[in-house]
């Protein structure tokens, strides 16, 4: 589990803690009492969650880009950062598709930065790269894919991943071999590959939960385009308390622990778009969905996660079924709408009860 003991007074560089994964990331770190130093661009949304939490308060914070690598490094070497999670990147599929060139140049080049930075840092000793469950070569198969799948891509966003995880295991061999650990080097390197994340506080556009928001609380139906689109649906809490206890286990054991990680939901958070958006409505209390419009650029059909190696050897697990984790999450922008002093609080204590427990009983 996650260790407050291990994390008080650690000193930790996030890349992308201005965006929604990233900014719970930093909430719960500084609840566990790490010193934490951001390196990411100006929040794209707003409203922001970065914001909402008011974080700039608590930690060391600067706007850059990824790609300047020499910004990065002077970030990253000036900290003198025990533990590294990097989760910049630009994360839409759709997106992706208008901007290609963006899309390799932020998330191969920006990771490659990273990694030259960390190598001129000789305080860093655990590094999680965040990548995604569609880093694998997808072939619809109905059973979750393991880490020892093959990496592939069909759109540039999902490609630009499978790059990564390429990238992060050139630098695992090259640069970071367990091999030389504590000869040439201190770095334990691992990925890991979430499914579609959800929670209070995105507002990110193309993204399913933040569009039923956005017309459930203007009194608009839900337009869907893919139905029958199925994904591994997890609360957001979840892969993070996996890229934690990760991260915890590679500072002690890099030659157990480096490497590539899935944190899914499981079989059962495997639901169709039409499935969720139902639980959503359900869950809100009032609204509708339709389905209108093309299906727009090609995107997976079916993907699942095989999460059988963070179960069996690193000890983590999901707590959250999806209903549950729709319900945290509709309750936390029904809060922001309707007592939004009041959502600081309960963000934290999402995530306390979260820790603390294993389980939500977030009343």
């Amino acid at each position: 589990m996650v260790d407050q003991n291990f994390w008080k007074g650690k000193k930790v560089f996030v890349t992308g803690h201005t965006g929604f994964k990233g900014s719970w990331l930093t909430q719960w770190l500084l609840l566990l009492g790490a010193t934490v130093k951001g390196f990411s661009l100006e929040p794209e949304t707003n409203p922001a969650l970065f914001s909402i939490l008011q974080l700039t308060e608590h930690m060391m914070h600067t706007i850059g880009d990824i790609r300047d690598g020499e910004a990065l490094k002077k970030s990253l070497v000036s900290f003198q950062p025990d533990i590294v999670f990097h989760l910049a990147a630009q994360p839409l599929v759709r997106r992706s598709y208008k901007e290609p060139h963006l899309t390799y140049e932020t998330n191969v080049m920006g990771t490659l930065n990273l990694y030259e930075a960390v190598r001129s840092c000789d305080t860093v000793r655990s590094v999680v790269s965040i990548t995604t469950d569609k880093c694998y070569e997808n072939r619809e198969w109905v059973w979750g894919y393991r880490e020892s799948d093959p990496m592939g891509g069909y759109d540039p966003y999902s490609s630009s991943k499978g790059c990564v995880e390429l990238l992060s295991s050139a630098y695992r061999h090259s640069f970071f071999n367990v091999a030389d650990y504590g000869k040439t080097h201190q770095v334990g390197l691992a990925t890991a590959r979430a499914g579609n994340v959800i929670g209070g506080g995105d507002w990110a556009e193309d993204r399913l939960i933040p569009d039923c928001i956005r017309s459930l609380s203007t009194g608009k139906d839900i337009v869907i385009r893919n139905p029958r689109a199925t994904r591994p649906w997890q609360h957001v809490l979840e892969p993070l308390s996996g890229y934690l206890l990760l991260a915890q286990k590679l500072w002690d054991e890099p030659q157990q622990y480096d490497g590539g990680w899935n944190f899914g939901p499981g079989s059962a958070g495997a639901l169709s778009v039409s499935e969720v958006v139902s639980l959503v409505v359900s869950s809100w209390g009032t609204g509708g969905w339709r389905v209108e419009g093309d299906d727009g650029p090609h995107e997976a059909k079916l993907l699942g996660l095989d999460i059988s190696k963070a179960m069996s050897i690193l000890g983590w697990k999901p707590h959250l079924s999806t209903s549950e984790a729709i319900e945290l999450t509709c309750r936390w922008y029904r809060l922001s709408f309707d007592e939004p002093d009041s959502i600081i609080p309960y963000t934290k204590n999402q995530i306390t009860v979260f820790h603390g427990e294993g389980k939500s009983n977030h009343e």
